[in-house]
């Protein structure tokens, strides 16, 4: 159906709307004192769309949010791709099976245990568990989703997916520099890892794209081979979405035959954006566009994923969350010490091993 000349115009406005956040984001990054404690324009952006959320949401027209909407996704999906632009073929080859075995392990032992642990431990209903386990396990609100058409499930169940995802996604992006900052960077022996290392561990067990982004960005120095490994795992667990969901669907198709039920049709959802993520790489990788444009358009695309950051903060309310019960939260919580504890006891073995 067409956009009436209103709608467009709230889409339009509630997309400059979230630019103005994360200009003003982008601005306070940039303050000398802001500076020098390494805080992305990321992180300052998902903080104020947290705040608007919480405080000053309803002083808007309820029109806005499809461009707040809009800007969380479709800006978001956009500057992935463009991230591309940083990451060369080299780089994930250096990266290779390494990141390759962590993104196949985390993501089928956070799916696997998740779906296990709210179905048959916290009584979760079953389509609810899975799509809690798939938003952990694979990308996050965009995982929940493209999960969603495969097990038919009601709305009610993918927004308390995506709750979950939100809340614990948010915990990891500002747990994971800390932990960095304080253990792991200057430890010794087994607790420390190198900036590739981090951003593979990264890469393998936060839950959105963009907080993946958000995380390195966050480290103060860190080396750009830490957020270029981290985005390179992230994606190849966003890509592995696909026949993760074709073995669902074959599962939920071979679990119907035998409870003598209609035979669930196996649905193919292609993440597009990561597969031009890769092409964009690629094209990079020719190091046909000179770099100065390369660093232009680099700018450009740090200011999208603020933009990005800020409109999923502006989706976090906290009263969402109320009424949910304990089931979803114990199991999204069980799924995110896995992917904590076990991410990165996983990364030091197969980094080690490969």
């Amino acid at each position: 159906m067409a956009f009436s000349k209103e709608n467009r115009q709230g889409t339009i406005s509630g997309i400059i709307f979230v630019a103005i956040f994360a200009a003003a984001a982008t601005m306070i990054a940039d303050i000398s004192a802001v500076k020098s404690l390494g805080i992305s324009p990321l992180v300052i952006g998902i903080v104020m769309g947290i705040f608007y959320a919480n405080t000053l949401h309803n002083k808007i027209p309820s029109e806005w949010g499809t461009g707040i909407t809009f800007s969380g996704k479709k800006i978001l999906r956009f500057a992935i791709v463009f991230y591309g632009f940083r990451i060369t073929f080299q780089q994930i080859a250096d990266v290779g099976m390494s990141g390759f075995m962590v993104s196949l392990i985390m993501l089928s032992t956070t799916f696997i245990l998740g779906s296990y642990l709210g179905y048959k431990i916290f009584k979760m209903e079953k389509d609810t568990a899975m799509l809690t386990a798939s938003g952990a396990s694979v990308c996050g609100a965009a995982a929940v989703l493209a999960t969603e058409p495969v097990l038919k499930a009601e709305g009610h169940k993918t927004a308390i997916a995506v709750s979950m995802v939100v809340l614990f996604g948010t915990i990891s992006m500002f747990l994971y520099p800390v932990l960095y900052a304080s253990i792991i960077e200057p430890a010794t022996g087994f607790l420390h890892m190198s900036p590739q290392e981090f951003g593979i561990y990264v890469g393998g067990t936060i839950h959105e794209v963009a907080q993946v982004v958000a995380v390195p960005a966050s480290v103060v120095g860190a080396p750009a081979e830490m957020a270029n490994s981290a985005v390179i795992v992230k994606m190849t667990r966003v890509i592995m979405i696909a026949p993760m969901l074709i073995i669902l669907g074959i599962y939920l198709s071979y679990s119907a035959k035998k409870s003598g039920g209609e035979a669930a049709k196996v649905g193919l959802v292609i993440p597009w954006f990561a597969v031009y993520f890769i092409g964009m790489a690629g094209f990079n990788s020719l190091q046909i566009v000179p770099q100065n444009i390369v660093d232009v358009i680099n700018e450009i695309d740090t200011f999208l994923l603020t933009m990005a950051m800020t409109a999923l903060g502006m989706g976090t309310i906290f009263a969402k969350f109320k009424g949910l019960g304990l089931a979803p939260l114990y199991t999204a919580g069980a799924m995110f010490a896995w992917l904590v504890a076990g991410g990165f006891i996983i990364t030091k073995l197969v980094v080690a091993f490969f």
